[in-house]
C-alpha cells in the first residue's frame, strides 16, 4: 500500500477512535449486542456518506479551504455562521466529557502514590498538566501523540484479547433495542473524522481516487475496532447490578469506574491494568486533539499568537468553558458525548448535506467534477436523518430521557 494512504487512513483512525469508545458501551448496555450492532453500521453508514459529501464539496473549492469557508461558498454567511456557532459548541462539549474522564483518571492515578484530591483540584490538575501541553504547539503535541497511539493500539489488543476468555453468551442475548434511541447520539460521535477530509484533500494533492480508499478503509477500522470492543464488554459485565451496565449509564459511566467494574467481575489485576492504560490513552489522545484544533482556531478567529497575552487569552478560551461545566457537573461524561452528538449531527451531518445540495443543485458547483452516487434522494434521506437525530438529542436534553 502507498505509505501516503496508510498515513491518511492512520489519521482518521487517530481521529474516530478516541474516548467514545469508553461511553459506547456504557450508552449501549440496556440495547444488547445484536441491536447495538446494528446502530454501529447504520451511524458508520451516515458519518462515511457525510464524509463523502464533504470530500466532494471540498473539491469544488482551491486547496486549503475548511469547513467555515465551505459553508460560507455555498450556504453563504448564515451557513458560515452556522458551521462557527456548532463548531464551538462540539469542541467545548467534548472537551468537558474528556476533562470529566480525565480528571477521574487522574485520581485514580494520584491514588497510587497515596494522595487524593477533590474532583474539582482534580479537572483543575488534568487541564494545566495537558492543556500546557497543547499550548506549546503541535510539534509536541505530535510526538506526545505518537507514543500514544502506538500505545493505545496495544493496550487495546491486549485488552480484547485477554478478556475474550471470559466471555459469557448469556450477557449478549436479549436486551431491549428501543433503549438504543438514547445511544444514538453517543454513537455519531464515535465516528467524527469528517471535518478532517479538507486538510486530506489538501495532503492528497486532490487525488480523488486515494481519498476515496483512504475514507472508506480509514472509518472501517473503527467501525470493527468498535464491533470488538462491544462485544467485549457487554460479554463480560451483565447488565444488572451494583456495576453493571445499567447503573454505570445511571451514574453518568466515567472511564475510572469502566474499569473498576472490569476489576470488580473478572478479579484479573493483569486485566485491570491494561484496562487502566487503555483508558488513560484514548482520553488523553481525544483530549490533545480536540484542544489543539480548538485552540489553533480560537488563535486563528482572534488574530493572536499562542504565546505571552494572547497565549494565555486563547489557553482559557480552550479550556475554561468545558472545566466550567465540569466542576459544576462532575459526572458528565457520557452526557456530554450526547450533547456533542446533537452538535455533530448538524456539523458532520446536516451541513454537508445542505452544502451539497445548494452547491449541486443551486449553485452548479458540482458540473464536471466528482459526484458521490445516490443523487437528490441520497441527500434528502442524510437531511431528514440528520433532523431527526438532533430532535431526538433535542427531546432527551430537555426531557431528560
Amino acid at each position: 500500500m502507498d505509505t501516503k494512504i496508510f498515513g491518511g487512513i492512520l489519521l482518521i483512525v487517530g481521529t474516530s477512535i478516541g474516548a467514545s469508545m469508553l461511553a459506547l458501551p456504557i450508552a449501549m448496555g440496556e440495547g444488547g449486542f445484536l441491536s447495538s450492532l446494528v446502530l454501529l453500521l447504520a451511524c458508520w453508514i451516515v458519518m462515511t456518506f457525510s464524509a463523502f459529501l464533504i470530500l466532494e464539496v471540498t473539491l469544488w473549492l482551491p486547496p486549503r479551504n475548511n469547513m467555515l469557508s465551505m459553508a460560507r461558498a455555498t450556504l453563504g454567511r448564515p451557513g458560515e455562521a452556522v458551521a462557527w456557532v456548532t463548531y464551538l459548541l462540539l469542541m467545548y462539549s467534548l472537551l468537558a466529557a474528556y476533562i470529566s474522564g480525565g480528571s477521574a483518571i487522574f485520581d485514580v492515578l494520584a491514588g497510587f502514590l497515596h494522595v487524593h484530591f477533590s474532583p474539582m483540584i482534580d479537572a483543575f490538575l488534568f487541564v494545566l498538566v495537558f492543556g500546557y501541553i497543547v499550548c506549546r504547539g503541535i510539534k509536541p503535541v505530535d510526538y506526545v501523540n505518537r507514543y500514544l497511539m502506538l500505545a493505545k493500539f496495544g493496550s487495546y489488543a491486549l485488552l480484547v484479547v485477554f478478556a475474550a476468555p471470559y466471555l459469557d453468551h448469556h450477557h449478549l442475548m436479549g436486551g431491549h433495542p428501543l433503549a438504543l434511541v438514547s445511544a444514538v447520539t453517543v454513537t455519531l460521535t464515535s465516528f467524527g473524522f469528517a471535518p478532517l477530509i479538507p486538510s486530506l484533500r489538501s495532503y492528497f494533492d486532490g487525488d480523488v481516487k486515494k481519498l476515496r480508499v483512504c475514507i472508506l478503509i480509514g472509518s472501517l477500522i473503527p467501525l470493527i475496532c468498535y464491533a470488538l470492543w462491544i462485544l467485549v464488554i457487554l460479554g463480560v459485565l451483565p447488565r444488572e447490578g451494583d456495576k453493571g451496565l445499567l447503573h454505570l449509564m445511571q451514574t453518568g459511566g466515567s472511564a475510572s469506574e469502566l474499569v473498576e467494574s472490569l476489576r470488580y467481575f473478572l478479579q484479573n489485576s493483569s486485566i485491570t491494568s491494561i484496562a487502566h492504560i487503555f483508558t488513560i490513552i484514548c482520553v488523553l489522545t481525544a483530549f490533545l486533539s480536540v484542544s489543539l484544533g480548538l485552540s489553533d482556531f480560537l488563535a486563528d478567529g482572534l488574530k493572536t499568537e499562542k504565546k505571552g497575552k494572547g497565549g494565555a487569552m486563547v489557553f482559557l478560551l480552550t479550556f475554561l468553558p468545558s472545566l466550567l461545566i465540569v466542576l459544576f457537573y462532575p459526572s458528565i461524561f457520557v452526557k456530554a458525548l450526547s450533547y456533542a452528538g446533537i452538535f455533530c449531527a448538524i456539523f458532520i451531518v446536516l451541513l454537508p448535506g445542505l452544502m451539497a445540495w445548494s452547491g449541486r443543485y443551486h449553485k452548479q458547483l458540482a458540473i464536471g467534477r466528482y459526484q458521490v452516487m445516490g443523487g437528490k434522494a441520497a441527500i434528502l434521506l442524510l437531511i431528514f436523518v440528520a433532523l431527526a437525530i438532533i430532535g431526538l438529542g433535542i427531546f432527551k436534553v430537555v426531557l431528560g430521557y
